[in-house]
């Protein structure tokens, strides 16, 4: 059974936060959460991440900056033996002490921080930018030089205006501690399951509840049931399958994780107002157009 598992960070030698490159194993992570702030940047490789609520393909050049302990993992396509890479720093918001980025100075990435809580994607030229910076980074040798290049990085990314929020209207942002770790092992069991056959009591049980409970629970805490929320999962799952591969529509209603044709087209066309098919002719019509 999938849980949202603590990660054990600890730095190299004396130096106070991480930048690492990382091979095609960093991507079997399961969904996990930790206290440092973590900057991705994923230099090959492509399929599906998880920040919070929200589930994105991703593909070569893909930059995140993940909130303190927001659950996330990136995972690789499946039926692809694609390579996968990326360069990730990790640092804890308070390896300057305290009050160092309560100065005026550090007023516009005091603010970056806060709004990390979400989960920030980048778009544009600055993925090319941060690139660059977190290689010689990576590639220096001194660890004060190496602090300065983490100092750019963080106010390129705060003065940047090309981002968006993952989990903009995520209810779980705002929950206690408590209530966010077991949202965590909740959302972590449904990432890790909702393609195959999901179990309401075993869902119950990475929390230590009963299903009546956790029902109960689940609804008001997110303000959806479990079941809804799996289904927002699968439709998620679906409409990226149906833009990003030629895969006939049986096969992507089965890998979605439903297991009757009729239901998916039903689910699928009640949510989306459009049926599979014609969300996949509209979107290459698009293209076309373009």
């Amino acid at each position: 059974m999938s849980k949202a598992s603590v990660e054990i960070l600890s730095a190299p030698g004396t130096s106070s936060f991480l930048i690492k490159k990382f091979d095609r194993r960093c991507f079997d992570a399961p969904f996990h959460f930790h206290p440092e702030y973590e900057l991705t940047y994923i230099t090959e490789g492509s399929g599906k991440r998880f920040v919070g609520h929200n589930m994105t393909g991703f593909q070569k050049g893909d930059l995140v900056f993940i909130g303190s302990n927001l659950p996330h993992c990136w995972k690789l396509d499946p039926d692809q033996n694609s390579k996968g890479s990326s360069f990730v720093i990790q640092f804890h918001r308070d390896f300057m002490g305290r009050d160092f980025w309560q100065s005026s100075e550090m007023e516009i990435i005091q603010k970056f921080l806060k709004r990390s809580s979400a989960g920030i994607e980048f778009k544009g030229k600055i993925k090319q930018e941060i690139k660059e910076l977190m290689i010689a980074s990576f590639n220096e040798k001194t660890n004060f030089k190496k602090f300065i290049y983490l100092l750019e990085i963080l106010n390129t990314l705060a003065a940047s205006k090309e981002f968006i929020q993952l989990n903009k209207k995520n209810a779980i942002l705002s929950q206690s501690d408590i209530n966010q770790e077991r949202s965590n092992k909740v959302f972590a069991y449904i990432v890790e399951h909702f393609r195959n056959n999901l179990s309401l009591q075993e869902a119950a049980q990475t929390i230590g509840m009963t299903s009546t409970s956790f029902c109960k629970y689940f609804k008001k805490t997110t303000r959806k049931t479990f079941i809804e929320t799996v289904i927002d999962f699968r439709i998620n799952y679906a409409r990226q399958q149906l833009i990003e591969t030629d895969k006939t529509i049986v096969n992507i209603c089965f890998e979605s994780g439903f297991r009757d044709m009729s239901h998916f087209y039903k689910t699928f066309t009640s949510r989306m107002e459009i049926s599979p098919l014609n969300y996949r002719k509209q979107f290459l019509k698009g293209i076309a157009n373009h």
